[in-house]
């Protein structure tokens, strides 16, 4: 339940210390109904998270699942990373939750990135996006990055590593993308207490650490189930999202979603592309396999563990550009 005092208590705090803004310029997108608020860095209070949580509530805020932060290359903050170039990248991201807490990467949010630096960039280079306002909307960001013109790739630094996200098609608003995720690590299966019973896992880093539980059918009280796993630190020092995995056919499964820092979700792109490995390294399905979730589907290609060849995976989905707006704290 949402504490009113609270919320009013935190909200006091940071238009404190932003009072001097009329309004911070947001805009928001959504990756297969996985919903995220992209802002610009500068526009960052000292208070972060609690920004963060005040924007992404749903009934007092814009609402989203939460906020990729974007820092341009010539950016004072955050640090580079170790061994990390200027010209590696064209953007940054820190990604906050709507809870307030830290995340090392979202797939469905990296692309939505991507699809709002496109955007820019056509805005800037005169070309509609298929709505009234779109160069006054869209086109700030392209201008600071001196970006114009038609763009293919756009790489972007996370803390998990510089993604590269390859423009495959675009209808107005909407950009699909596939996108280089890295090298997942399948590990062995684990044993969780939950409920009375033991349920089995097998834990995925995928930039961040995923579970994954194979059902015939998801449980109806799998939500329940998924807060009580990610409940045991012991396992999951630094938290956990859990997947439901389903096996359709060799080339489909389809999931359900629950989330650190924000529960159940219509889509993830790093739960999608962890439920593939899982299922392509466990269960020996197809290399090349479509992940159903609630929100829609996205395609995951992986040659496996043992592959020789090109070991990375690699996640294809859409975003969509919902709107923009100020957001008055």
């Amino acid at each position: 339940m949402r504490d009113p005092q609270t919320g009013a208590d935190a909200r006091m705090l940071v238009r404190a210390e932003i009072m001097e803004n009329n309004g911070i310029p947001f805009s928001k997108a959504s990756a297969c109904g996985n919903d995220f608020l992209i802002l610009e860095g500068k526009f960052a209070p000292t208070r972060i998270e609690e920004f963060t949580r005040l924007i992404c509530d749903r009934h007092d805020g814009v609402g989203a699942d939460g906020v990729e932060w974007v820092y341009f290359p010539a950016d004072a903050s955050p640090a580079p990373a170790a061994g990390e170039k200027e010209k590696d990248f064209e953007l940054r991201i820190r990604l906050i939750n709507a809870d307030g807490s830290h995340a090392e990467l979202s797939g469905n949010g990296t692309r939505s990135v991507a699809a709002w630096y496109v955007a820019q960039s056509l805005a800037t280079s005169g070309t509609e996006l298929g709505g009234p306002g779109t160069r006054r909307g869209w086109g700030g960001a392209a201008r600071k990055a001196g970006k114009a013109g038609k763009i293919d790739v756009v790489r972007i630094a996370t803390d998990d590593g510089v993604k590269t996200c390859e423009l495959m098609a675009q209808n107005g608003r909407e950009f699909t993308f596939r996108t280089a995720m890295g090298c997942p690590r399948v590990g062995e299966a684990i044993s969780i207490p939950v409920q009375g019973r033991t349920v089995s896992g097998v834990p995925v880093a995928m930039g961040n650490p995923q579970l994954l539980i194979f059902v015939d059918e998801f449980p109806r009280d799998w939500q329940q189930i998924a807060a009580e796993v990610q409940s045991h630190t012991e396992h999951f020092p630094e938290g956990v999202n859990v997947e439901f995995v389903q096996l359709r056919s060799a080339s489909e499964i389809a999931i359900r979603i629950f989330e650190r820092g924000v529960g159940e979700t219509s889509s993830s792109g790093t739960g999608s592309s962890a439920s593939a490995a899982a299922a392509i390294a466990v269960k020996g399905l197809e290399s090349r396999l479509e992940v159903h979730a609630p929100g829609g589907s996205q395609i995951v290609e992986w040659n496996g563990p043992q592959s020789k060849g090109d070991r990375e995976l690699y996640l294809t989905g859409p975003a969509r550009l919902v709107c923009c707006g100020e957001f008055f704290v």
